[in-house]
């Protein structure tokens, strides 16, 4: 009898709750629809479970912690980018953007079987200097196994640390028959996104590590630096191994490419704010007659598949490479109380073909993989760089001389595009005459 009165009087304390929130009242919960009335059971199947676990678990736990557990559970059901940020992993969060913070610099994502799974390493980071790759997962954190329940912000939590201390995780590789330690140590990592240089033959090479707060203005500076030399025959955007970043400068990038009014993607989702369209507000900067390249790989993600997508669905860009990752979701920041706030998935990203890539990616037009002599050197560069650290910047700038099978393809594009138009024209001028 006392555990009935006591279970009737928190259901009416968790419903009081609710109309303080100002989500629902008693009233009107007790008026609703069918569905209204069976969420009325499972508050209260959910308060019947809480009592027991409070009352009867082997050892006492603490409100925070069983009702953080909840409700991070319910966002597991959802898919692997939605989670609850306590006030310490906001802050951590918040920091993620800003382009300098403390960690591996790798970008991870939770598959749908709970696996943890770098989308890619970030270029000129501990853990690129380690020989981490895309597709890479993580299996042990530090001795920590890393389980289905493990949040993505948890496992960050675990990898960041004090600059210059050390951290094994144990990664599994396809094809490998059991997993392998990397010991890292951890750095500030203050990322560069943008690196350009001029190619043989008169080409623009363009490289976004990942779409950062100063990406536009790096962006900036490379154009014009490129457009000093005269008679630039073409520009290739490298995006593979870019995980992403910030949609507004992928967007901002985009503009730069194409004609004023071309749309560059757009979401859908259940609520009105989710629904948007980015159009290019802008005449390109870069001339139209000047052909564009993309190339990408299996780590090429999020925003950078928007650039990607953006540019090959206006015909402004061929791509060349291999699929790409496939992140097409928009994930939102809702503050709650007590410094607390969720991450949901509110939309999907649909490209200006009026496709979705979430779970597809892009299929390049032009498929290219690595060659085994270009696997072999960037193997042979990223043991080198693990024996003897401080000939970094000596391999770096060897990797940049090294032309591999997919920029290769992707040069030979451009000249066929001037080939091409040669031959049109020349066509052209015999046309004219014949007449």
């Amino acid at each position: 009898m006392k555990k009935a009165v006591k279970l009737s009087l928190f259901v009416l304390f968790f419903l009081a709750a609710v109309v303080l929130i100002g989500k629902h009242s008693v009233v009107s919960i007790a008026r609703a629809s069918q569905d209204s009335q069976q969420e009325l059971k499972y508050i209260r199947l959910f308060m019947e479970a809480y009592q027991l676990v409070k009352e009867k678990y082997v050892e006492p736990k603490t409100p925070k912690t069983l009702f953080e557990g909840a409700i991070q559970g319910m966002l597991n059901k959802l898919d692997p980018h939605c989670t609850l940020f306590t006030p310490d992993q906001l802050k951590e969060f918040q920091v993620e953007t800003s382009g300098e913070f403390g960690g591996l610099g790798i970008q991870i994502t939770k598959t749908k079987d709970g696996r943890l799974m770098i989308i890619a390493p970030i270029e000129g980071t501990p853990a690129y200097k380690a020989g981490i790759k895309p597709g890479d997962v993580i299996v042990k954190i530090d001795g920590k196994k890393v389980t289905p329940s493990m949040t993505l912000m948890e496992a960050v939590k675990l990898m960041r640390g004090k600059p210059g201390t050390k951290i094994t995780i144990w990664i599994w590789r396809k094809g490998w028959a059991e997993p392998k330690p990397f010991t890292i140590t951890r750095a500030v990592i203050k990322i560069k996104s943008v690196k350009y240089r001029i190619l043989p033959g008169n080409i623009g090479y363009i490289r976004f590590t990942i779409f950062q707060r100063t990406s536009v203005d790096e962006f900036k500076k490379a154009l014009e630096a490129l457009k000093k030399h005269k008679g630039l025959q073409g520009i290739i955007v490298d995006l593979r191994n870019n995980p992403g970043g910030l949609l507004d400068s992928a967007v901002a990038i985009s503009d730069f490419f194409l004609p004023k009014g071309d749309l560059i993607v757009y979401t859908k989702g259940r609520i009105p704010e989710s629904v948007k369209s980015y159009y290019s507000l802008h005449n390109p900067v870069i001339p139209t007659d000047i052909p564009v390249v993309m190339l990408v790989n299996g780590g090429t993600a999020s925003a950078a598949e928007i650039l990607t997508g953006a540019l090959r669905y206006n015909d402004r860009a061929v791509v060349v490479g291999e699929k790409t990752f496939g992140k097409g979701s928009v994930q939102t920041l809702y503050p709650l109380d007590m410094g607390y706030a969720i991450k949901i998935t509110t939309a999907k990203y649909y490209m200006p073909n009026h496709q979705c890539i979430d779970g597809k990616g892009i299929k390049p037009d032009i498929e290219v993989k690595l060659s085994k002599e270009d696997i072999e050197f960037f193997k042979k560069e990223a043991k080198e760089v693990e024996a003897h650290p401080e000939k970094t910047e000596e391999v770096r700038k060897q990797q940049e001389k090294w032309i591999d099978a997919q920029l290769k393809r992707a040069m030979e594009v451009i000249k066929e595009f001037h080939l091409f138009k040669m031959m049109e024209s020349t066509k052209g001028k015999e046309g004219k005459k014949a007449a």
